[in-house]
């Protein structure tokens, strides 16, 4: 059985963040590890060529998009600005009828 600390809103969205975070930080490993023997792949193959820049780059782009969502969550987007939206959105029907 669930506590009541478990089961609060505020509990559920940190447990949420902590499951983005773990995601960010197994793709910013795996993005390490592959990108660190491709590096050597290409060091050993053709030296004088370094193909490996565009993977490098390209999925660097990704890691940087998926550290930006998870880090950046919620600053411009985020709940409060949710809430004010919908309560704008009320108030303007209520005008728009009156």
């Amino acid at each position: 059985m669930e506590s009541t600390v478990e089961q609060s809103p505020e509990y559920q969205a940190a447990r949420r963040q902590v499951q983005r975070l773990r995601g960010f930080y197994a793709h910013l490993a795996v993005y390490l590890a592959v990108n660190a023997g491709l590096l050597v792949i290409n060091l050993f193959t053709a030296p004088e060529r370094l193909w490996v820049m565009g993977p490098l780059a390209g999925w660097g782009i990704g890691v940087v998009i998926h550290g930006a969502a998870v880090f950046l969550r919620g600053r411009f987007f985020g709940n409060e600005w949710e809430d004010r939206k919908v309560r704008e959105l009320l108030q303007r029907q209520q005008q728009s009828r009156s």
